[in-house]
């Protein structure tokens, strides 16, 4: 297999060109080999970019442990990687599990449209919304001695969310202009340098409750951006936006894999 690595501050992709339907039947077992971090490549997730009727192409996104999902920061380098193999130039509109986007880059820069956010909950003095995946949103006092897989790992599997899991973020306000964001991922089911989908749910609610369009995120992996327009209960016109880097390229044999 002819593979690609992508990272966007620091959250970690295997990049595959899946447009022939040559890998289209990865097992969930194969998948997670692949972005292990000892036995195989190592990632948070796997990325097969599909041809898909009506757009550029499709981002089919898994987390390491072969479950499916949208995934922010994936997206983007998803960009990155068909703008390198020459899908599209500088703008494109795709497809996710989420249904279209639109995107644009820039000298690495990656400018990703989500999805409309109709409104965001309240639990207790924490929030919860979706921007393409469930997040639980949390503010602390101290988020870089904060032990985030700990409680995020309490939280995601507390009887309200182990079903069907959640991703939760823990948020402190730097500024007024910027926030430092920690995430637990489901899925990954660890801390990752930086979550997209997290980030932009954390600065929706910031924004919620300072009346702002725009907020700075720093992560463990760099720096990130949010832009939204308030509309009603929820925000409209939400993008996100950050570098995307290919690090390397490479072949696995898949069958030399252990299971």
């Amino acid at each position: 297999m002819k593979f690609y690595k992508y990272q966007g501050t620091g959250n970690d992709f295997v990049m595959i060109d899946n447009r022939l339907g040559e890998w289209d039947d990865l097992s969930n077992e194969t998948i997670q080999k692949l972005c292990d971090r000892r036995f195989g490549i190592g990632a948070d997730g796997l990325i097969k970019i599909n041809t898909a009727q009506g757009v550029d192409f499709e981002v089919d996104y898994y987390n390491s442990d072969g479950s499916k999902s949208f995934c922010g920061n994936g997206a983007r380098c998803s960009v990155a990687f068909a703008h390198f193999l020459r899908i599209i130039e500088d703008k494109t509109t795709f497809s996710a599990i989420d249904g279209l986007h639109e995107a644009e880059i820039n000298n690495g820069i990656v400018k990703l449209k989500m999805g409309d956010v109709a409104s965001i909950s309240k639990d207790g003095d924490s929030y919860v919304l979706n921007t393409g995946s469930p997040h639980f949103i949390q503010y602390v006092d101290d988020v870089s001695n904060y032990d985030v897989y700990r409680n995020g790992n309490k939280i995601r599997n507390s009887d309200t969310y182990r079903k069907d899991g959640i991703n939760v973020n823990f948020v402190q306000v730097i500024s007024e202009k910027e926030l430092f964001v920690r995430t637990y991922e489901r899925g990954v089911e660890d801390e990752t340098y930086s979550c997209g989908t997290g980030v932009t749910a954390a600065a929706l609610t910031f924004m919620q409750n300072n009346n702002q369009t725009s907020v700075g995120i720093k992560v463990k992996g760099g720096r990130l951006k949010v832009y939204a327009e308030k509309e009603g209960e929820g925000f409209r016109n939400i993008w996100l936006e950050g570098p995307a880097n290919q690090v390397f390229e490479g072949e696995i044999n898949i069958k030399s894999l252990t299971f």
